[in-house]
């Protein structure tokens, strides 16, 4: 509700969200809204990045999942559960695995009745099994926790 909540009030700062728009907005309001230094930071390293990188973004549909990550990843307040949810909310890619996200991880221990933490070569098997469809497998996973869809 919160996140929601700030969502709806940094939309309303700008007409049209753009790196290039967000980049100018002054830190105060962006507080005001409810986010912290932190997260205004990351903002700006992220506006930053997409304003300095035009034909990786043009064309980022055109990436594999890997490429994406390996690109994203060297944003300072970006990491992997926050490209992952990218890559499946935001770009709709088909074979993300998203080993940051602790509800997937607790579905994959009650659907197979395995312990957390699960091993990498565990996970590894998991992920080779559902190529080229490891976010449909995560969608399930997912629904298998709570049946209500979460709309972003």
């Amino acid at each position: 509700k919160a996140a929601s909540s700030i969502k709806k009030r940094f939309f309303s700062l700008k007409k049209n969200i753009s790196p290039t728009n967000v980049s100018t907005i002054k830190k105060k309001y962006l507080q005001k809204v409810g986010l912290s230094k932190q997260k205004i930071s990351y903002i700006n390293n992220l506006s930053i990045f997409f304003i300095q990188n035009k034909k990786f973004i043009e064309n980022i549909n055109n990436y594999k999942e890997i490429e994406i990550k390996d690109k994203l990843i060297s944003i300072k307040g970006i990491g992997e559960w926050t490209i992952d949810m990218f890559l499946i909310f935001g770009l709709g890619k088909l074979n993300v695995f998203p080993t940051k996200d602790l509800g997937f991880l607790k579905a994959i221990s009650i659907a197979y009745k395995k312990k957390l933490p699960h091993t990498e070569k565990y996970l590894e098997l998991l992920y080779n099994k559902w190529t080229p469809y490891n976010t449909i497998a995560t969608w399930y996973l997912w629904r298998s926790l709570d049946p209500l869809p979460i709309n972003y």
